[in-house]
């Protein structure tokens, strides 16, 4: 393991955030992280006391982990000089710190009741993620956190997000062709559906923008990327372009 310089200040061996791990009344694990500056730092005797084994169980994970090249020790580690009192005098030691990567991948090799029960809290989110598509701690979202704490708020970033979702060209096709299909006179190929499909497709992105579907464009369009940055680029070979004009204008 490489030797990094100590960041200077001094603190004594207590967790930079903290991680809780527990088992709801419902029978559900639950994992509660409360960052600084967006990551947790932690000892090995930390992260043993975590998932409540000997340091040795921590400590030999932690080296297969970069020797199997999954972390990198520059991105998970750090020094901090610690000052520690011990009899009548102040003894300064430089302790070892790893991040909240390193303790997830520690978390999948250690054995211990602690370490499986996060290994279940994390295969149940992993299996939402890959059925859903998504994952959301709504307790956290729903409650804001306190004035003055450090615990981050993601709750604007989520929103941000939906309406990029929302926004997606797919989506509003889908919406569109649902509207549609409550009409008994519908007809694909009339030119009033395709007028009325525009301003439809303009007030739902609106809706979930802000924006009309030009207006998106002209925001997203980069003449510096491929097909001008649009979103699904990778699947521009299967759509067919037509020039369009305004024989009104």
């Amino acid at each position: 393991m490489g030797i990094s310089k100590p960041h200077e200040i001094h603190i004594t061996e207590t967790p930079i955030g903290e991680v809780l791990l527990y088992q709801s009344d419902d029978g559900i694990v639950r994992l509660d992280v409360r960052l600084e500056d967006e990551t947790v730092w932690l000892t090995q005797p930390l992260m043993a006391e975590l998932f409540q084994t000997t340091q040795q169980n921590i400590s030999q994970p932690v080296q297969n982990i970069y020797e199997e090249g999954e972390l990198t020790e520059e991105a998970t580690h750090k020094k901090y000089l610690s000052v520690r009192q011990e009899g009548n005098r102040k003894v300064k030691r430089n302790l070892d710190y790893y991040n909240l990567d390193m303790i997830i991948s520690v978390g999948y090799r250690v054995k211990s009741l602690i370490a499986t029960r996060f290994r279940i809290w994390s295969t149940r989110l992993l299996k939402e993620y890959v059925v859903k598509g998504f994952a959301m701690d709504d307790d956290r979202l729903k409650n804001h956190p306190v004035k003055g704490s450090a615990v981050p708020d993601y709750f604007d970033e989520m929103l941000a997000r939906i309406r990029d979702i929302r926004a997606s060209e797919r989506r509003m096709y889908l919406r569109v062709r649902e509207i549609f299909t409550l009409a008994t006179d519908y007809e694909p190929t009339w030119s009033e559906t395709s007028r009325f499909f525009s301003v439809i497709q303009n007030k739902l992105h609106f809706a979930a923008t802000g924006l009309t579907a030009a207006e998106l464009i002209h925001s997203r369009a980069d003449s510096q990327l491929s097909n001008m940055g649009l979103p699904h680029h990778t699947q521009w070979g299967s759509y067919k372009f037509r020039l369009l004009t305004n024989v009104n204008s």
